[in-house]
């Protein structure tokens, strides 16, 4: 029996979204002209901050979770053709291994204008656990991962992406190493859960890309690292 599609791929499979088949021009343009890879962390949301189990309540139970499934009522066409452009060229996938087990149950069962692109993505997964799956370009990075993820960002290569993997998007942040966050905000709060930002994320300021709204009231927003936060104070002087 093949389990449900992890999310928010399930979502974009039920909304027909059909990536680009290959590499554009403008992908090969990107790797010629600068050669440094980009992270770029796509992430579904609450209001609260919690990401956990957006697509289903069977998604991610971990830590006794039992509120998953908060994106499906508000994922409209809008939210389907942003992930359509934002997955629809070649891209590689960095991920942690609570995700990556998540798709590697899924996704090499799968074909189609969604799967193709995951499927032939070089998936590397940051884990100090042997990897006992056969899923085609699968690699696991050795030693530091914080390392190999500096080198690997050195190499020439398609963008890469993170979906999911709460624990490695902190070890990301804590390096300074996340070039992009592609936001889904959700109009939903839940309390509890794997928040996006942990208590420890760093002190840092973001200076927003571009932002757009759904119908449905979701929040698509993009930001990038904009060095120290602009802090000050409003009191009047004494």
């Amino acid at each position: 029996m093949v389990p449900s599609p992890p999310a928010p791929e399930r979502v974009i499979r039920d909304h027909g979204i059909r990536p680009k088949a290959g590499t554009s021009s403008l992908d090969e343009l990107r790797t010629t002209v600068n050669p440094m890879r980009k992270i770029y962390v796509l992430t579904f949301v609450t209001m609260d901050g919690v990401m956990q189990g957006p697509g289903g309540p069977e998604e991610d139970t971990s830590g006794g979770f039992h509120h998953g499934g908060w994106t499906v009522g508000y994922f409209d066409d809008f939210v389907a053709k942003e992930m359509g452009k934002e997955m629809g060229h070649k891209f590689d996938l960095l991920l942690g291994r609570r995700t990556y087990d998540i798709f590697a149950s899924y996704w090499p069962h799968m074909k189609g204008p969604v799967a193709d692109p995951i499927n032939n993505a070089t998936k590397y997964v940051a884990t100090h656990r042997p990897l006992t799956t056969d899923w085609k370009k699968t690699v696991r990075l050795e030693g530091d991962v914080v390392e190999a993820i500096r080198k690997l960002k050195k190499e020439s290569g398609p963008e890469i992406q993170v979906h999911g993997s709460g624990t490695l998007i902190q070890t990301l942040l804590k390096h300074d190493l996340v070039d992009e966050f592609w936001l889904k905000i959700f109009p939903v709060t839940i309390g509890n859960g794997r928040k996006l930002f942990a208590d420890e994320t760093r002190y840092a300021g973001f200076s927003l890309v571009e932002s757009s709204a759904s119908p449905s009231g979701v929040i698509i927003a993009k930001y990038k690292p904009a060095g120290e936060v602009k802090s000050g104070s409003f009191a009047r002087p004494t």
